[in-house]
């Protein structure tokens, strides 16, 4: 987590430190008036919704200090419940401990809770599916690193739940025990699925998407990064699998400085992995062979043996498309309600 601490005295700054300290995985900022006196308070303060802009794509804000003073800081920056930080208050005798934004997808709840625990404080909760104990999607999806497909129906699940039971429906194994306000059916107006896949069990289908997929990929020398994708697109809508489950790429280390295949997971935020012949040809498992590929790159088959090579299990096979092939492998995942 990366994290900025924001105190405006002499107290305030002591009990930064205390966070700072319950933190200590983190990589923290630590922000304070150079003298905590007035003068310097006011120009700090004057100043700070110009600084919190250039920090505003850290993982969370933390002020130490008034509300008020915090929620002008971070005003300006507000963009959406998908991108903001997690933004927290804190008393400056540290007793409270107070999210202001971003309670559920950037997880201020969840850090206001640990922090409160960690100084003995008492965290203020005041969104709604917490303060009445019901099952909070959005904050659950992103505490599991799934992707939410539709904030819309994420806030109508959010409200509804508030009032009755929304059903629940998943192709993974089911864990033994559903948080409260779900329960188990595959049918009806308004419910919520967890899949790789594009399932639409429910009139209105709120789908959330574990990152479980490797696609594995080949290409010709020289392939562009718009083919490349045209082609991963294509195989993943082809078999139903949602491009949000894509956690990473992998191919051969032959293809490590390929500028189309390297710009493509670029623009889609896939980390590659590049592998050798010899790793490849490691990999067990039943794969279409290619007697060129083998003669021209030392492995029957980059695609499959690349994508599996994480002990994924393969659930598109060599898929070849205008000189790119394209395999993908499901990794192992579950999901589960604390």
């Amino acid at each position: 987590m990366r994290a900025v601490l924001f105190a405006f005295t002499a107290r305030g700054k002591r009990t930064a430190l205390r966070v700072r300290d319950a933190l200590s995985e983190a990589d923290i900022l630590l922000r304070t008036p150079e003298k905590l006196a007035d003068a310097d308070f006011d120009a700090y303060n004057g100043a700070l919704p110009d600084y919190v802009g250039g920090v505003f794509d850290r993982d969370a804000l933390v002020f130490v200090g008034a509300a008020g003073i915090a929620v002008r800081a971070v005003a300006p920056h507000v963009a959406s419940k998908r991108s903001d930080p997690a933004v927290l208050c804190l008393d400056e005798a540290g007793r409270f401990v107070i999210p202001i934004l971003s309670g559920h997808i950037g997880g201020a709840n969840r850090l206001a809770r640990r922090l409160a625990g960690a100084l003995g404080a008492t965290s203020v909760i005041t969104t709604a599916t917490d303060v009445n104990g019901r099952f909070s999607v959005d904050a659950w999806a992103a505490e599991h690193g799934m992707a939410i497909t539709s904030m819309p129906l994420a806030k109508r699940v959010s409200a509804e739940i508030l009032t009755r039971d929304i059903p629940f429906f998943t192709d993974a194994a089911r864990p033994e025990r559903l948080a409260d306000g779900l329960f188990w059916s595959d049918a009806g107006d308004l419910g919520v699925c967890v899949s790789v896949r594009d399932l639409r069990p429910f009139e209105e289908t709120l789908l959330l998407v574990p990152r479980a997929l490797r696609v594995g990929i080949g290409c010709r020398r020289g392939t562009s990064a718009g083919a490349i994708h045209e082609a991963v697109e294509k195989v993943l809508s082809d078999n139903s699998l949602r491009i949000e489950a894509v956690r990473e790429a992998a191919s051969i280390d032959l293809k490590s400085d390929e500028p189309g295949l390297l710009e493509c997971c670029r623009a889609l935020g896939w980390p590659i992995t590049f592998y050798t012949s010899e790793a490849l040809n490691a990999v067990e498992g039943d794969f279409l062979p290619s007697a060129f590929v083998k003669r021209t790159v030392g492995v029957d088959n980059v695609c499959a043996r690349a994508a599996a090579a994480s002990g994924g299990r393969i659930i598109v096979p060599k898929t070849a498309l205008n000189g790119v092939t394209v395999s993908v492998a499901e990794l192992k995942w579950g999901i589960e309600f604390g």
